[in-house]
């Protein structure tokens, strides 16, 4: 019942957000970033996550936030701090409820496993950024343990390049965030508790979605780090790489942390 409950209360306060939000794109009589943080808010209290943030999201635009990647969750948490736009892999454009809110806020859906379609993607990212979009990608490419941080993936890095090409700025800001889930009513969490509480691969949603409306208090930590200057003199190799290691120490930092 108690399950019941909460699946019924995400369902009321989802429909009125999604036709405010669609209202906002239509009209643009106000921010269209609005229903998604309010959303994003809503449903991690109804899974009882609490979101602790260290440092800030960079005000210069155009920014690129580059992130470690552990559960479906973390776009509920990056997007209960500020208002931002993610890329997305395909797949979740049809998924339910979060795949809706993902297109109504207007993510980038990419096919990461084709590699000709890689430029023309990393063109919309340009486009959105130049635009003023601040645009999340989770570099990894996929989710992980949450104990460790995977090798980033360069390839849609070259997208704060191309928006350069719009002429509207001489510099993309790329910013390092690092996600750690740490804690469980409030006990910590363990390399086995964490990888547990992790969305990896091909698991199907709804059962790990169960297993998080079952569970209490759950502390995250989110780790704003100094912002990377890329500019037409970049490399995105190099700014990938550094990015990573930045990423690799708060997330070390954070998990050592008692």
């Amino acid at each position: 019942m108690r399950l019941i409950g909460k699946l019924l209360l995400v369902a009321a306060y989802t429909l009125p957000l999604i036709l405010f939000q669609e209202l906002a794109l239509r009209t643009r009589w106000w921010s269209d970033r609005i229903a998604p943080r309010l959303w994003h808010r809503l449903t991690l209290r109804v899974l009882g996550i609490r979101v602790h943030v260290k440092g800030a999201p960079a005000a210069e635009r155009p920014l690129l936030i580059v992130s470690n990647h552990v559960s479906w969750t973390d776009i509920l948490v990056l997007g209960s701090i500020t208002g931002v736009h993610f890329v997305a892999k395909a797949e979740m454009r049809n998924w339910p409820v979060l795949g809706t809110f993902a297109r109504l806020q207007r993510s980038v859906f990419v096919e990461r496993e084709r590699k000709r379609t890689a430029s023309a993607q990393a063109r919309e990212i340009a486009e959105r950024l130049a635009g003023g979009d601040p645009m999340v990608l989770f570099a990894e490419g996929t989710t992980g343990d949450g104990n460790r941080v995977m090798a980033f993936k360069s390839t849609l890095f070259g997208a704060a390049y191309l928006a350069l090409d719009c002429g509207k700025a001489d510099r993309v800001i790329v910013q390092p965030v690092a996600i750690a889930y740490l804690r469980r009513n409030g006990l910590q969490l363990d390399r086995r508790e964490r990888a547990a509480l992790s969305w990896i691969g091909d698991m199907d949603f709804v059962p790990h979605l169960k297993m998080l409306l079952q569970l209490k208090a759950i502390d995250v930590e989110v780790y704003f780090g100094d912002p990377i200057s890329f500019s037409a003199e970049a490399d995105r190799k190099t700014v990938a790489r550094r990015a990573e290691a930045d990423v690799r120490r708060m997330l070390t930092a954070a998990l050592r942390q008692r």
